[in-house]
């Protein structure tokens, strides 16, 4: 691999077909459906890919037609699938979107679920500027979270940083365990994105600041609240800028969207209000459709 087509970004998690109204109607009265890929890690790449960044996404999925058809749709977003893996004995998730009524998912025993540190052992983690995790992840099974530790402790070995989003999906915990695992997650990484109502639920902070003084550790500390705006905490520094308006459609993945605008803006050089304000752009193109990814700016 040379240094012209390594990924500047790596991340890794768990993808799955995504089935969404075409509309957004509700899925009792929906007609048409289309099908696509949504995980919050290839996500983030598929938009990193788009605004020019080279990006990795790293998963496994099942030896299917939809684990193949996953493949070739991250891949013709322009990310690099080189270390996705395949598992011939489980099978792809999938998960369906219901507009206003948030999502069903079914990805107990998929592949993704049965990845662990040796899915990671080829991949470069060590050389990327950005390596990038959710708290999804070490949710899925005791391997993933056995991955994720693995990488921490890898990219801490080298000079990259390491990103992780919260990204509290209590469906996936059990009760009482997501708060300190996700606390513990956050405070080893250098930039954290956490939205200010997982918070409250997880460590009952109320306000953006008394998020900072639970997480002193990393760098970063990025704080969104919702149509309000963000807030970075840069050591002693504080930048707040102010959510785009915009309608909303479904919200599902402007998260997502939010910290790879937040991402390509660092990668690039941007200061602290500019990498809120691409975070901001990038999460509304995501809010005014049923879909996670947008692969064009709506004029």
């Amino acid at each position: 691999m040379t240094a012209e087509d390594a990924p500047r970004l790596i991340t890794i998690g768990e993808t799955m077909v995504l089935v969404t109204p075409a509309t957004p109607d509700p899925l009792a009265t929906a007609v048409d459906f289309r099908l696509d890929a949504g995980g919050a890690e290839s996500n983030l790449a598929s938009h990193l890919a788009h605004l020019g960044i080279r990006s990795a996404w790293v998963s496994a999925l099942g030896d299917d037609a939809l684990g193949e058809r996953l493949r070739a749709t991250i891949a013709r977003r322009g990310v690099d699938t080189r270390w996705i893996t395949t598992d011939a004995d489980a099978p792809t998730g999938v998960y369906f979107k219901d507009p206003g009524n948030g999502v069903l998912y079914y990805r107990a025993g998929s592949a993704a679920s049965r990845m662990g540190p040796a899915s990671v052992i080829d991949v470069p983690l060590e050389s990327a500027e950005i390596v990038h995790l959710s708290g999804i992840t070490p949710a899925l099974s005791s391997s993933c979270a056995a991955l994720v530790d693995n990488v921490i402790d890898r990219v801490a070995e080298g000079t990259g940083l390491l990103s992780f989003d919260v990204n509290h999906r209590a469906s996936l915990w059990q009760q009482g365990i997501a708060a300190p695992v996700l606390r513990s997650l956050a405070r080893r990484a250098d930039i954290v994105f956490v939205g200010l109502d997982e918070a409250e639920t997880l460590w009952g902070c109320d306000t953006p600041e008394a998020v900072r003084d639970l997480l002193p550790e990393p760098g970063r500390v990025v704080v969104k609240d919702s149509d309000v705006g963000a807030t970075e905490f840069h050591g002693d520094e504080k930048t707040f800028v102010p959510a785009n308006p915009t309608e909303v459609v479904e919200a599902v993945g402007a998260g997502d969207a939010f910290a790879a605008g937040y991402l390509a803006s660092e990668l690039a050089g941007g200061e602290a209000s500019e990498r809120l304000a691409a975070g901001h752009h990038r999460a509304c193109l995501v809010l005014r459709s049923t879909t996670d990814f947008i692969d064009e700016t709506p004029v």
